[in-house]
């Protein structure tokens, strides 16, 4: 018999503690977050508590749509702007979202249904009064290829998705030229001229601009340039891109810039290269990188990109919104400085936008029949979504696979640093449900209930030592994390008396530097086995 880890000793002692009593309510106050650098940083609070970025007096904290929205893109469209963002395995996909002042978004709905497989860096556009997605995916992991949807209103209906067989490249970026003809740039920035409805290729793929290089003692991932946007500007088609690499370390990632009269070249790059970089640890966002331009409301210009929350890689990469300026020789600089500090909001209005609508509520009594803009399944099989049925106050989700390792389940991003979900969930059949922190089939935790056992996941596997017997097929759940440290709940009579799982998880580990996949921490639950799990009044809360 092997002799006992200290890990298996600590094992028996947590399976042993028992489960106390906790009758504290999913809205009870907490106590604040601790902020990262040592400063309790503030945020507007919406819905739910939710943290929101306009602070209501004529300034914004970063970031402007929190949780995990990266390589943001992002379309000026008269007064209005759209947005969006990688969506990697999650459907309904592609989640579009609308504001008039750069800080409050609200988002508008998915515009991809259709299975591509893993869906990173997009690019959003309009061209003759046409909108346009240009999608990188990899369908089946049969390789890379570039996708375009389009759509006549903004809103949809949208598309399906054209294969135009750009094959291993992602990061597009639209741009028409000096020639009135339409291009894709790509990663290692090269660039592929489009047939003039944008759905087809019109020739090769061709090498385009030779980035600039950083000083070889840099601590950086890797080169890789990566997500080139366009924009014209006073005769000058002015093109951003990152290098550094996505993640690794947190100086790694960085945004700069290049120059041309032309499409074609030759490029000047910019003086003031990088123009954003993480210089150490110490600053409040980690490996900022991957931006646009955009004209802001007032006529004066900003920029968009994502970074890392320090001390929070698992909520993803978040978007971020600092000012440029565009000096006398034609060039722009970032000024946006220290990024804890609240900026000058980009709004028309001194005030600002206080009292515009911004995100939008977590929490779902399942009282319509449609999939809450919240919600999709992470890597679902084609045909999947017919698992999910909503009515009557309910969302019926049918079992698949035999655990949350094989089993898609229903996610649902966070924007918070701290934050309580509650779910109750009736077992149908021989079925295995529960709720979960989920980062792929191979890093998650979270528990589970059958009709006659209750399960406890830790890094995506069962604690086989750690089950215990249940009667119950009407289950609420509660799950907290609070600073990364995860704690659960359950109730058999509807939240009137809890009972606390004995064991706590710390999760601040879960995250790409770790797992792989670019992906970030979300609230899952799971049907698993056979049969269907039924859920009812979900509800979500931000914590201090």
């Amino acid at each position: 018999m092997p002799t006992p880890t200290r890990r298996d000793v600590f094992k028996l002692l947590a399976a042993s503690a028992g489960a106390a009593v906790a009758p504290a309510a999913l809205g009870a106050t907490a106590a604040p977050p601790a902020a990262a650098c040592g400063q309790l940083l503030q945020w507007g609070r919406g819905v739910e508590g939710q943290r929101t970025a306009d602070l209501g007096n004529g300034t914004y904290r970063n970031p402007i749509v929190a949780g995990d929205r990266p390589d943001p893109t992002i379309l000026k469209d008269g007064d209005d702007y759209s947005m969006t963002f990688s969506s990697f395995f999650s459907y309904p996909g592609i989640v579009l979202w609308h504001s008039t002042d750069l800080v409050n978004w609200t988002p508008i709905g998915p515009a991809l249904r259709q299975q591509l497989g893993t869906i990173w860096a997009l690019d959003l556009c309009k061209h003759d009064g046409r909108y346009f997605i240009y999608i990188p995916a990899n369908p089946d992991d049969r390789g890379w290829s570039i996708f375009v949807i389009w759509a006549d209103d903004i809103r949809g209906p949208w598309s399906a998705p054209i294969d135009l067989k750009i094959a291993g490249c992602i990061d597009p970026g639209h741009v028409v030229g000096e020639d009135s003809a339409r291009y894709l740039f790509v990663n290692g920035i090269r660039k592929i001229r489009l047939r003039a409805d944008g759905l087809a290729t019109d020739g090769p793929l061709e090498p385009a601009y030779a980035p600039w290089r950083y000083p070889d003692d840099w601590v950086v991932e890797n080169f890789a340039p990566e997500g080139p946007k366009l924009n014209w500007h006073n005769g000058w088609l002015y093109l951003v891109t990152a290098v550094g690499g996505t993640a690794g370390p947190v100086t790694g990632h960085m945004v700069i810039a290049a120059r041309s009269r032309s499409v074609h070249g030759p490029w000047e790059h910019c003086p003031h290269n990088p123009l954003v970089r993480t210089q150490s640890p110490q600053e409040p966002w980690w490996s900022r990188g991957h931006a646009t331009l955009v004209e802001g409301p007032r006529g004066d210009w900003w920029m968009v990109y994502h970074g890392y929350e320090n001390g929070f890689r698992t909520l993803g990469r978040q978007t971020l919104l600092e000012p440029i300026e565009w000096t006398a020789d034609g060039w722009f600089r970032a000024t946006g400085g220290d990024l804890s500090r609240p900026l000058r909001t980009p709004a028309r209005t001194a005030t600002g936008s206080a009292n515009m609508a911004t995100g939008f509520a977590l929490s779902d009594d399942f009282s319509t029949d449609k999939l809450g803009t919240q919600w999709s399944l992470h890597a679902p099989k084609p045909g999947e979504q017919a698992r999910i049925q909503r009515g009557d106050r309910v969302l019926t989700l049918a079992c698949t696979g035999t655990s949350p390792a094989d089993s898609a389940p229903l996610t649902c991003g966070v924007p918070d640093r701290a934050y309580a979900a509650e779910v109750t969930l009736e077992l149908v059949g021989n079925a295995e449900g529960g709720i979960l922190l989920f980062y792929n089939h191979k890093a998650f935790v979270g528990i589970g209930f059958t009709a006659d056992t209750m399960k406890t996941y830790e890094y995506s596997e069962e604690l086989v030592w750690a089950r215990a017997p249940n009667t119950q097929r009407h289950i609420r759940l509660r799950l907290t994390n609070d600073q990364q440290v995860v704690t659960y709940h359950y109730s058999f009579d509807e939240g009137r008396n809890w009972l606390r799982h004995p064991t706590r998880m710390e999760v601040s580990g879960m995250h790409h530097n770790v797992f792989g996949g670019f992906l970030s921490l979300q609230l899952g639950i799971y049907a698993a086995q056979e049969g269907s799990v039924v859920l009812r009044d979900f509800r979500y809360r931000a914590l201090g």
